[in-house]
């Protein structure tokens, strides 16, 4: 699987743990929302594992770019708030940097 998709199946599964923690605590929805959450957060751990790196810290640096390109499509499809210009001039720098530590000679 490509380091792109691994990269984004995980930005999901973070985002999907870390929005039952909030949906728990700002929403007031059941604590039985933690066990999905959690389960989530696993599968993201276990995803990034899965990038053919020899560094676990090359592997997250170049996923926040990722994380944060995920983040704001959430932002836009789940929550319904349409993300501006600077939040996407954000994520396109991000982007670049993530591109320079995936494909950077080594």
């Amino acid at each position: 699987m490509p380091a792109f998709a691994i990269y984004f199946l995980a930005a999901l599964a973070e985002i999907a743990s870390c929005f039952a923690f909030w949906a728990w605590l700002k929403l007031d929805k059941s604590a039985w929302w933690l066990i999905p959450g959690m389960g989530s957060l696993a599968l993201f751990a276990w995803l990034l594992t899965m990038i053919d790196t020899a560094a676990a810290g090359r592997a997250y640096a170049a996923y926040g770019g990722v994380y944060i390109a995920t983040s704001l499509t959430w932002l836009w499809i789940a929550e319904g708030i349409r993300p501006d210009r600077w939040d996407l001039t954000g994520m396109a720098v991000a982007i670049a940097g993530s591109a320079i530590i995936l494909a950077g000679p080594r």
